[in-house]
């Protein structure tokens, strides 16, 4: 999987591809802790993302957690495959999803 990151003040954009499982979950769970401090909107750009396992789904629900104590969350550009993942466990009543 690959993570770009992009800041913009106190705005943090990870932009994901490939896939988000058990092997790369804890990646993006490290970046998360670093770089949540000063965050107050905090944007998943799943684009190129493939496919997410229920490991991904934790980091996810981690990040949401933080972020409804400092600021706002959103998945953007969620293809049909990952959002009926969402769909299937319950993540798209729980996350702000922008298709």
């Amino acid at each position: 999987m690959t993570i770009e990151k992009k800041k913009d003040g106190s705005k943090v954009t990870f932009a994901l591809e490939g896939r988000l499982d058990t092997t790369t979950s804890p990646e993006l769970e490290a970046q998360l802790k670093d770089d949540l401090n000063d965050v107050t909107e905090l944007i998943f750009d799943m684009d190129k993302l493939e496919y997410i396992s229920s490991a991904g789904l934790r980091v996810l629900l981690s990040a949401q957690k933080v972020m409804n104590k400092q600021g706002s969350m959103k998945v953007v550009k969620v293809n049909e495959d990952i959002m009926e993942i969402f769909d299937v466990t319950g993540f798209s009543d729980i996350l702000t999803i922008e298709k």
